[in-house]
């Protein structure tokens, strides 16, 4: 009896502890749940405050920058954010700097201007024949890269030149293959013309000075010196001098299966040069070397788009210089080292050459094809050029002269006309007189 009066007595206040724990649980949870809050809120606050100081230091730091400095900048690469932007130099080059002085070895007390570039793949066999090319080159301020493709460099140091070049050495690589890897845009960026030669050339009727001469006042983006015409490997018309021009751009051809007339407007007609002795200025070059594939290391095929990279028409700004010419010796050496894996395993290097460069010329056109395909602008833009040429081509003096009287008219009165481009203008038949 006395513990069935004392069950209650026990039960009831454990119920009531309980109740007690819970509100205890409970009003803890939210102090925490405060507490997290204001945290929060105090981080919101601080990040807030923090990014508009950043935000407010940053724009004082773009009003203290020259607004074309500002422009080269935008956008700040990701990679870049930790360097403050006058400290960050993108471009380099290949001039040598000597230990003890900061002014280049090859123009000490010197100011350097009208800079041009030199690359030749190399090989000991050639050693004489690049010998006088140099020679050639090194007095017009010239800066020389020879790449070694058949390992050897060190017989090339008695030339009394040979310090003042530089040397790259690789294995049974291509002309192309050291270029895409060795004169990127951003390292030849100083160069005003990129010379990109074979070793067998013969320069006894070249002048560099003369040569740069013509370019420039031509306006040649893309050019290179004529062949003499007993030249060995000569396999376009148009790369032949002509003994009574300076310079020409296009080649007439009247017979066989390909004709060239003044109505042509493709390679090898005009706009062409070949992969032998090719001369870039600096944006063509920039657009060539992004032309150039990768892992296409023969360039087969690459001559007939090199046009492409003229920046502009390719008939005018593409051309062959006749009054400084070159002759080509058709010797071929690549493949042809000690070193090489072909010749190691007694296969015919030549043979298995053109092999490989014959399935590059394929897939090269077949890329360009595929590339072309998709990129509509491309197409667009590409077309609209040739629209606009064959109307420039086929327009008669009246219509040239009809354009003329527009064009007055327009710069008359150009405040009402700021948008019209006489030089789209397209001929139809509602344009008569």
């Amino acid at each position: 009896k006395n513990m069935e009066h004392g069950l209650p007595s026990t039960t009831k206040p454990s119920l009531v502890k309980k109740r007690n724990n819970a509100q205890d649980v409970s009003k803890s949870w939210w102090r925490i749940k405060s507490f997290l809050a204001l945290i929060c809120t105090a981080l919101l606050i601080f990040w807030y405050k923090t990014t508009h100081i950043q935000f407010e230091d940053t724009d004082l730091e773009e009003s203290d920058y020259p607004i074309d400095m500002a422009k080269e900048s935008e956008p700040v690469d990701q990679k870049l954010k930790g360097l403050p932007r006058g400290i960050i130099e993108p471009r380099t080059d290949l001039e040598l700097k000597p230990l003890w002085s900061s002014s280049s070895l090859r123009s000490k007390g010197v100011e350097m201007t009208n800079r041009n570039l030199l690359a030749i793949p190399v090989g000991i066999k050639q050693k004489s024949n690049v010998d006088a090319i140099v020679k050639k080159f090194l007095p017009a301020n010239f800066t020389v890269v020879l790449f070694h493709y058949d390992g050897n460099m060190d017989q090339w140091l008695d030339l009394e030149w040979s310090s003042k070049a530089i040397h790259i050495v690789a294995q049974d690589q291509t002309k192309w293959w050291f270029a895409k890897r060795f004169l990127h845009p951003d390292v030849v960026s100083i160069y005003d013309y990129i010379f990109i030669w074979d070793e067998d050339l013969g320069v006894e009727n070249f002048s560099p000075e003369r040569y740069l001469e013509i370019v420039k006042s031509e306006g040649l983006e893309i050019s290179q010196p004529a062949l003499d015409s007993n030249s060995s490997g000569i396999h376009h018309k148009i790369t032949v001098r002509s003994s009574s021009e300076i310079f020409h751009r296009r080649v007439y051809i009247s017979k066989g299966n390909r004709k060239c007339s003044n109505a042509s407007v493709d390679p090898p007609c005009t706009g062409f040069v070949e992969g032998m002795a090719p001369v870039f200025s600096r944006a063509a070059w920039f657009c060539t070397w992004n032309l150039i594939q990768n892992d296409l290391v023969h360039g087969w095929g690459m001559d007939m788009k090199l046009g492409y990279c003229a920046q502009g028409d390719r008939t005018k700004n593409v051309g062959i210089v006749d009054s400084e010419y070159i002759f080509h010796q058709g010797i071929q050496t690549l493949g042809e080292s000690g070193h090489s894996e072909k010749k190691r395993h007694g296969h015919n290097s030549r043979t298995s050459i053109r092999r490989q460069s014959t399935w590059e010329l394929q897939t090269f056109e077949e890329r360009w094809n595929k590339a072309v395909e998709q990129d509509k602008n491309w197409i667009k833009s590409n077309n609209r050029r040739l629209r606009h040429k064959r109307t420039q081509e086929t327009a008669t003096p009246h219509q040239h002269e009809h354009t003329s009287s527009i064009r007055k008219m327009i710069n008359t009165h150009s405040n009402c006309f700021q948008s019209i481009d006489v030089d789209n203008i397209v001929f139809k038949k509602t344009i008569m007189t």
